[in-house]
């Protein structure tokens, strides 16, 4: 006849594993470790006299990363980047779900780190998902305690972020733009154009709807003021005001009436993504596969400052964040920001500084003549 367990220990596959509930405690849930039952018992006793020593002399009950995992996505399923902290958490779960909070550390990331790695994902997406790790572990250590008022864990471990390759801002030549911008399917070329135009970010753009539209009377236009709201929210989570230029104007204006709610469509519908087969084929075809969708803002920001637009306008039209109230404009104000965002369309012969590597030498591309931007 076998051996009896103790109440609260089962199998999942060969590993035992822990689901009791203590009256005045809570649930503990969390693997032995173990596929040996002997072993599985002795954790178990062991972690029993932790909660008691914690109920009784106020000792720091222990969680494992995966229950402070599902209490963030509980406080957080309404935010903003939640999708992302699933997906992160889905990521890192096999390696550090069952291990308690204490037991995190530099080293316990190792094995997650070199399967990402073999993987190839990049050290920017690595890094994505080990700050989601560092913001769980900062709030257990910060803000989140047990019925005795002890911090979930004592002190947040140094997590240190994966080192890659840096990649650099690629700003668009005024002849990079045209072979890039010549092979793009004409709804993604819209789009390109307008973000080259306006220097949005790809969800302010895909996301962009008719009723954001503010007319401006005195000035005979309009501009768009990009909300705070629980489904859209700009990326410093404040509204942000986007003013826009003549191409960027008739952009706009070819959109009208195709779609009752969205600005940017395909096939009727609103554009879900921007880099996608049509967007790298393009690039392919014109000989740039280097160039991201973010470089078009890149690129943009850039020849504001070419032009000689002033640091502050160029934040304003950016949308970056600042000390300013940058949604309380004067018509005086829209009418400046409008004046700095027309010299964008100007093509000004000017000089791109390429920086391949530190042992490579400068390469310099020359744009084309000075004529006023009337294509795509």
């Amino acid at each position: 006849m076998g051996r009896k367990k103790s109440p609260g220990l089962f199998k999942r596959g060969r590993i035992w594993w822990i689901d009791k509930r203590i009256k005045g405690y809570g649930r503990v849930a969390e693997s032995c470790g173990t596929t040996k039952l002997a072993e599985a018992e002795e954790y178990l006793a062991f972690r029993l006299n932790e909660v008691r020593s914690a109920m009784v002399y106020g000792i720091r009950p222990t969680r494992t990363f995966q229950q402070a995992a599902i209490k963030f996505l509980e406080d957080n399923q309404h935010k903003k980047l939640f999708e992302r902290y699933v997906y992160a958490f889905e990521r890192v779960m096999p390696y550090i779900g069952d291990l308690r909070l204490d037991r995190i550390h530099n080293d316990t990331l190792a094995s997650y780190r070199r399967a990402r790695r073999a993987d190839g994902v990049s050290a920017g997406t690595i890094n994505k998902e080990l700050s989601c790790v560092r913001r769980v572990l900062n709030l257990a250590a910060r803000v989140w305690r047990h019925d005795n008022g002890m911090a979930w864990l004592d002190a947040p471990p140094l997590i240190e972020m994966e080192q890659g390759n840096i990649r650099r801002p690629y700003p668009l030549s005024w002849e990079e733009q045209d072979l890039l911008f010549r092979e793009l399917p004409a709804h993604l070329q819209r789009i390109a154009l307008y973000k080259v135009n306006t220097g949005c970010r790809t969800q302010e753009v895909l996301q962009l709807r008719w009723n954001w539209e503010v007319q401006v009377p005195e000035l005979g236009t309009s501009v768009f003021i990009l909300p705070v709201l629980d489904e859209f929210q700009t990326k410093n989570g404040q509204e942000r005001v986007v003013v826009l230029n003549s191409i960027a104007r008739r952009v706009v204006d070819e959109q009208r009436g195709k779609h009752p709610e969205f600005v940017f469509t395909y096939r009727g519908r609103p554009t879900k993504s921007i880099h996608n087969w049509g967007w790298k084929l393009a690039r392919e075809r014109a000989k740039l596969p280097q160039v991201r969708v973010h470089d078009l803002r890149h690129t943009f920001g850039h020849r504001l400052r070419a032009a000689g637009v002033s640091y502050e306008d160029r934040q304003d039209l950016l949308g970056h964040k600042s000390d300013r109230i940058t949604t309380h404009y004067s018509a005086p104000d829209v009418a400046r920001l409008i004046e700095a965002a027309e010299k964008v369309c100007v093509r000004r012969p000017n000089t791109v500084l390429r920086i391949a590597a530190p042992t490579n030498l400068p390469q310099f591309e020359k744009s084309g003549e000075a004529v006023k931007e009337g294509r795509a």
